[in-house]
């Protein structure tokens, strides 16, 4: 059975297609928001637009690669997260896409969240399948989004731990305009980090419990550019800042819930430094393919995949 997954997130637009007979991703195509440079981000108007401008596009790209009528339903995030008041227009242009495709093959849809899929397909990609079913701690570091959850069964059961300012995502991101680079700036952040061969200094970070401070993050990285540090070197720094939360974070964690299994989701994740400093501390943790971390569809067309076995059962 193939089902197909809808994500028009604050970054990107993206579809992916899903096989549950193959247990496998069959195919996605992606294509992120224009941003002016020098901005961080766009109003939801303009997120809403060009989602509605990009979907067509990539919807027959899609069919290029992929025999749609074979869909059996499709899966959509129709919010941020699962919680109350949680809400972005952004998300409706994926929700009357998904709308309109199922009513066009008489197939239902799926609705889930922006958080929910990227935690699915996270999960779906440590290729550890036990993981789908039992209690873990999954970290989703984004954006819009410093949070430690609590799931099972692809649910949040609970949100452990979370930032109470500035999200890491948008640490990131403001270094990188800053510096000069597009937004969003994480990839050119990880690949300007790693140009660094200099020993960076241990950055002060600000973790209470499972919660963490980040705005102190964004005021220590200006202070080294003023100094005169290279970029590289702040963007390094930055990086590792992140990292050492993190740590902090599983720990205070793993206080209240020994033993669990770790996983990294969202688009900070994504970076080889803050993986390779956590994990050597913690190889236990589990960190996934940059395409399975950042803004895709994957994880909602596995979700939708996963409630359709169900019903059929």
């Amino acid at each position: 059975m193939f089902t197909l997954g809808i994500d028009t997130s604050n970054y990107a637009t993206s579809l992916a297609v899903f096989d549950t007979d193959a247990e496998g991703v069959v195919c996605d195509v992606k294509k992120f928001l224009p941003v002016t440079k020098g901005q961080l981000g766009l109003r939801q108007s303009e997120a809403l637009f060009h989602h509605t401008a990009a979907l067509p596009q990539l919807l027959q790209e899609l069919g290029q690669k992929v025999d749609l009528t074979k869909i059996q339903a499709v899966g959509v995030s129709e919010k941020p997260r699962p919680v109350e008041g949680s809400y972005m227009p952004c998300f409706l242009a994926g929700v009357l896409a998904a709308q309109a495709f199922a009513l066009s093959k008489g197939i239902p849809v799926i609705k889930t969240t922006h958080q929910q899929g990227h935690i699915a397909a996270a999960l779906y990609a440590t290729k550890n399948p036990e993981l789908l079913h039992q209690k873990v701690l999954v970290f989703h570091i984004s954006g819009g989004t410093t949070d430690l959850l609590l799931c099972e069964n692809l649910q949040v059961l609970e949100t452990i731990g979370t930032s109470t300012d500035l999200y890491a995502g948008q640490a990131v991101d403001r270094v990188g305009v800053k510096l000069g680079y597009d937004f969003p700036a994480g990839v050119q952040v990880s690949a300007k980090a790693a140009e660094c061969t200099e020993k960076v200094a241990a950055a002060k970070v600000s973790v209470k419990g499972t919660n963490c401070s980040l705005s102190g993050l964004e005021n220590q990285c200006e202070r080294l550019l003023k100094e005169g540090k290279s970029e590289a070197y702040v963007c390094k720094f930055c990086l590792l800042a992140i990292a050492k939360t993190i740590l902090k974070m599983i720990s205070a964690a793993h206080e209240q819930y020994p033993g669990l299994p770790v996983v990294c989701a969202g688009g900070v994740m994504s970076s080889d430094i803050i993986r390779n400093r956590v994990q050597q501390t913690l190889p236990e943790v589990y960190f996934v393919d940059g395409k399975f971390s950042s803004d895709n569809a994957v994880g909602t067309a596995f979700i939708a995949a996963q409630r359709v076995e169900t019903w059929q059962k």
